[in-house]
Parts: C-alpha cells; sequence; structure tokens
C-alpha cells in the first residue's frame, strides 16, 4: 500500500519530527510505502509532489492542528491527533486503514481564512524572550497560513517596526510583551494581549485565541489612560517596566565602577585621577539615578508619560530619604496611579485640556507623591531597608547558603518567568543599596539551566535526537550569555525532569556563590563580566559555583531522561 503521512504540532516543538519517524518506520515494517510531510520547526518542510500524491492510497493526519488537506480531496484518509500515534505507531496506521473514509474539500470559514496579523513582543530585558517569541509566532503563523509582521522592542530599541500601512491592512494584533509598551497607534483595531512566555511556548494556541478573543482597542494616549479591560497591564507588569528601563543604567553604572577598580580598590578616593571620574561616572551618576529611573518608569506604565515626572521625584526622595529600591517601587505606585487618578477624573475646560498632561498633572501628582514619601512612607522604609541591608552584608554563612538556594531555585523554576524576573528584580534593587552578594547568586544561577541541557546532551548522547542535541550546542551558548531561555525547548517538552533538574542545580549555585562571598557590580553579561577586572570578586570560586550546578543539573537530566533515541533515529548508533 503507498500511503502519505502528515504530522503537524507547530507548538510542540519535537512531537511532530517524532510522530513522523515513528510512523514512517511503523509503515515499513508493515510493507507499505511510505511519504512523509512533517510540519515542524525542526526540519525543513518537503511538501508531497503531484506524482506522490496520484500513487497514493491513503492519506494518513497525526496533528494538533488540521492542515490545509484540499489537495488530497477525494482520497481515502484518516485524522486522529498526535498522542495515539506516538503510543502506538503501527497500531494506529492498521487502524487508519480499516476506518478511512474519502477526503472532502474544507469548506473556509472566516476563521479558518488566512488572516493579516501585526506582533509586538517585549520584555524586562529585551534579550532572549523578545526575540525567542517574535520567532515562535512568525513560524507558526507561517505555517497557520496567516501572514505576520512582528516589531520586537528589544534592549537596542524596535526592529522591525511595523508601518501605519502594516497596522491598517491588519485583521489582528498581538502584543505579547512583559512590560509596558505604547498602544496608542492601535486604536481601533483588535488587539490581544499576552506574556512572551506564553507566545514563546504556545504559539499556535496564542494565535488562535487573538483570532477569537480579540477586543477593540481604545485607548488615550493624550491623558496616559489605559482603557478599563480585564487584559489591562497589573501592578507586576509595571514593577517589570520599571526593571527594564532601569537596568542600563545599572549594567553601565557597574562596570564602570568595576573599570575604576583596576586602579586599585580604593584609587578612586584620590581626587583628579581617572580612578575617581570613573566612580563619579559609575557611582555618583548612573547609580544614584537607579532608584528614579525605577519609580519614573513604573510611573510611566501606569499613567503614560504624565507619570514620569512625579514618578522621578518619588524615586529621587526615596533615594535621598534612605528608603532604597523599596521606597522606589512604593515611590512609583504612589505617582503613577495618582496621576492617572488625575487624568480620568478632574474636568476642566476644553480651553485648558492641553495644560493637563503637562501642567495640572504633574504638579498635583509630585506634590502628593513627595508629600506621602516625606511624612508616611520614607521613615520606616528607610528603617527596613537598613535593617535588610545589615543583615544581607553580615549575615552568617547558614542564612547565606539558604538565600542563595532560596535565589538559585526561583531563577531556575521557569526560566524567565514570573519567579525568575522576581528573584531577579529583588537581586537588582539590592545593588542601590551596595549589596552584591545576592545579585551574583542570580546571576549564576540563572546561567545554570541553559549549561545543564548542553551538558545533558553531551554527557548522554544517546538519549537526545539529533535536533535536541543541535539544540543543546545552542543552549550552552546561551547559558554561558546569561540566557536561561536556551533550556525552555528542553523544558517545554519534558518539564517534569528538566524543571526539577535545573532547580537542583541552581539551588547548588546560589549556594555555593553565597557561601564563597562572591559579589557581582553588574546584573547582567554572563561571562563576558569576567573578562572586567573587580567586576566579581571571588571569581574563581565563583566559575566553581557555576560548574558545579551545571554539571549537577546536566548529569540529574541526563540520568532520568527517558531515551528517545531508538523512537527519532534508529539508524543513528552514535
Amino acid at each position: 500500500m503507498n500511503i502519505l503521512i502528515i504530522t503537524a504540532c507547530p507548538s510542540g516543538m519535537a512531537s511532530s519530527y517524532m510522530a513522523a519517524r515513528l510512523l514512517e518506520q511503523a509503515a515499513h515494517e508493515l510493507g507499505w510505502q511510505a511519504w512523509v510531510e512533517c510540519h515542524s520547526p525542526l526540519v525543513p518542510g518537503k511538501a508531497f509532489t503531484r506524482e506522490q500524491i496520484d500513487a497514493a492510497e491513503l492519506v494518513v493526519v497525526a496533528a494538533s492542528t488540521e492542515p490545509d488537506l484540499s489537495r488530497f480531496a477525494g482520497k481515502a484518509g484518516f485524522i486522529d491527533t498526535l498522542q495515539p500515534a506516538l503510543n502506538d505507531p503501527k497500531g494506529w496506521l492498521q487502524q487508519a486503514a480499516a476506518q478511512a473514509a474519502p477526503l472532502s474539500a474544507p469548506v473556509t470559514s472566516s476563521s479558518a481564512r488566512p488572516a493579516r496579523l501585526v506582533a509586538i513582543t517585549a520584555c524586562p530585558t529585551g534579550v532572549a524572550h523578545t526575540f525567542m517569541s517574535a520567532e515562535a509566532l512568525t513560524n507558526t503563523a507561517e505555517q497557520l497560513g496567516h501572514r505576520i509582521k512582528v516589531e520586537t522592542q528589544g534592549s537596542v530599541g524596535a526592529q522591525n517596526a511595523l508601518s501605519a500601512d502594516d497596522i491598517a491592512q491588519a485583521d489582528c494584533v498581538i502584543v505579547a510583551a512583559d512590560i509596558d509598551v505604547n498602544l496608542s497607534r492601535f486604536n481601533g483595531k483588535r488587539l490581544y494581549r499576552t506574556s512572551t512566555g506564553a507566545a514563546l511556548k504556545k504559539p499556535e494556541q496564542t494565535i488562535a485565541a487573538a483570532l477569537s478573543e480579540a477586543s477593540i482597542w481604545q485607548g488615550s494616549q493624550s491623558q496616559g489612560a489605559a482603557p478599563q479591560d480585564e487584559k489591562a497591564p497589573g501592578p507586576y507588569q509595571h514593577l517589570l517596566t520599571g526593571v527594564s528601563f532601569m537596568l542600563p543604567m545599572v549594567v553601565a553604572g557597574g562596570l564602570i565602577i568595576a573599570l575604576s577598580f583596576i586602579f586599585g580598590i580604593e584609587a578612586f578616593k584620590e581626587e583628579g585621577t581617572l580612578a575617581a571620574a570613573l566612580m563619579q561616572i559609575g557611582g555618583d551618576a548612573a547609580f544614584a539615578l537607579m532608584i528614579p529611573v525605577l519609580a519614573g518608569y513604573i510611573a510611566y506604565s501606569i499613567a503614560d508619560r504624565p507619570g514620569i515626572a512625579p514618578g522621578m521625584i518619588g524615586g529621587m526622595l526615596a533615594s535621598s530619604l534612605g528608603a532604597g529600591f523599596i521606597g522606589g517601587i512604593i515611590a512609583g505606585f504612589l505617582a503613577g496611579y495618582s496621576a492617572r487618578t488625575l487624568a480620568r477624573h478632574i474636568p476642566m475646560p476644553h480651553s485648558l485640556e492641553s495644560l493637563k498632561p503637562i501642567l495640572v498633572i504633574p504638579l498635583f501628582a509630585s506634590l502628593f507623591t513627595g508629600l506621602v514619601m516625606i511624612y508616611v512612607v520614607g521613615g520606616p522604609v528607610a528603617g527596613i531597608m537598613a535593617v535588610m541591608t545589615e543583615f544581607l552584608n553580615n549575615m552568617g554563612s547558614a542564612n547565606a547558603v539558604l538565600l542563595g538556594i532560596i535565589i538559585g531555585a526561583m531563577m531556575c523554576f521557569d526560566m524567565g518567568g514570573p519567579v525568575n524576573k522576581a528573584a531577579y528584580a529583588f537581586s537588582v534593587g539590592l545593588l542601590a543599596s551596595q549589596t552584591y552578594g545576592p545579585m551574583a547568586a542570580a546571576m549564576a544561577a540563572g546561567m545554570v539551566p541553559a549549561l545543564g541541557m548542553g551538558i545533558a546532551t553531551f554527557l548522554a548522547r544517546s538519549k537526545f535526537n539529533p535536533a535536541e542535541r543541535e539544540a543543546g550546542k545552542a543552549s550552552f551558548v546561551l547559558g554561558l550569555c546569561f540566557i536561561s531561555e536556551g533550556a525552555i525547548p528542553f523544558a517545554a517538552r519534558d518539564p517534569l525532569r528538566v524543571i526539577p533538574s535545573c532547580m537542583a542545580g541552581g539551588a547548588l549555585t546560589g549556594a555555593l556563590s553565597m557561601l564563597f562571598g562572591a559579589k557581582l557590580l553588574a546584573p547582567h553579561g554572563g561571562v563576558f563580566v569576567f573578562f572586567i577586572p573587580n567586576a566579581i570578586s571571588q571569581l574563581g570560586w565563583y566559575v566553581v559555583a557555576i560548574t558545579a550546578g551545571a554539571v549537577l543539573s546536566g548529569v540529574i537530566y541526563s540520568v532520568v531522561k527517558r531515551s528517545d533515541a531508538h523512537m527519532l533515529a534508529p539508524a543513528d548508533t552514535r
């Protein structure tokens, strides 16, 4: 019998590829001639030829989303989901032959017709999730027959920017962002909001939800008022927006401070020297702006541009009062929500409406935020920060190890998700109080998942298919760059084994980093920071901590992983 095998699972990583290989092998065991068309990001697509279609006696489809079958009209066919085909390939093919029915040309409905989509992706650091989610949406949309253009708002600014014509022609707008982005240009368009993690891990479901659930967006650019809908950004997203704008300031400041240490740890104290100038740039300028920028852009996320001035004023007060990053966060929310309340509920004559965003809102929101910070928030929060800083800087080995375990495990739990970002934001915030140990533990642990998966594909090579082994190489490189998301393809396919393995390694790395007394002045950069003199204290032991955690994760996963090699590549005996 001549059969055509189609497998499709755009969001299932290797699932489509696995099913294709298993069914092809099963067909050969049955004595059938099989041709395979695999719809998967892991392999290049190769469509059936006209001659193969004409010669086929049976068309079998194992797919999580049904592809276009109009070219097979009149052929005997069988359509099912992927899992039964993966569980028993030979039995599934025999069932397909027994239950096959003629395929008819599909009726195109409005929901199934190709759509024109535009999208924006943005994450707090603007490095990994931003671009990986954009790639996932692009590849999946193309496989589903849709046209899409994705604008990435990464650390280097907007790339592949959407034009007015792109937006005008779009049927739907997808905003996959963990931070606030300007949506005023999409007024009147159907818009769907989600996170970068959802777009990366479930791009097919994201596109389907966007086409079916998107609602008309009506924002207000002039007053900075976000529409009151259930998908509007919440406090967590506002916080991440502030952190994303603060990060470049912290990275630049930390590295410049580290450069001043090249001339000696206390060389900056001698006025007129280059070391003193570098310390003035990094410590007196960049680090001094950390908390005001954090507060200002939290307020910006809440109230748009009118929130920036009161937010930064509140942040500067938090810094001068000693309230640290906690005071800055409070100031940002006070300024943002007060500015948004003024924008929405203070009536003004139409002739004076233009004064509201540049005079009325900044003035009264700044007064409110400043007075609350000085008379209510500043003192108590400054006391809390002083106690916490004293504790962190003088804690014993047991407490340091416990904190390192917590930070390390959180950094590896969801690899760029909310738990990871919470641990990272906490560690970055402590830099403003000259507390550098937690930051070292956070970056070290954040490198472990991707490094560990790369090591696992090397240690247990026979358990991984060729595509996974290639992904392991890329994952290792990403891990060196402190991009935890390199492990996501492995976690998405096998979460119950990958995540605990990564958390074990991350907890070990975090504990060792804190135990060794490692301190990190710059909150990003991976191994590239290692080459900046004095950017990391206890560098040798720091490398040991990272290596130990990565090897532990790699060894654990290489042991517990189920082997797929016998199913995926029977001819590959390497």
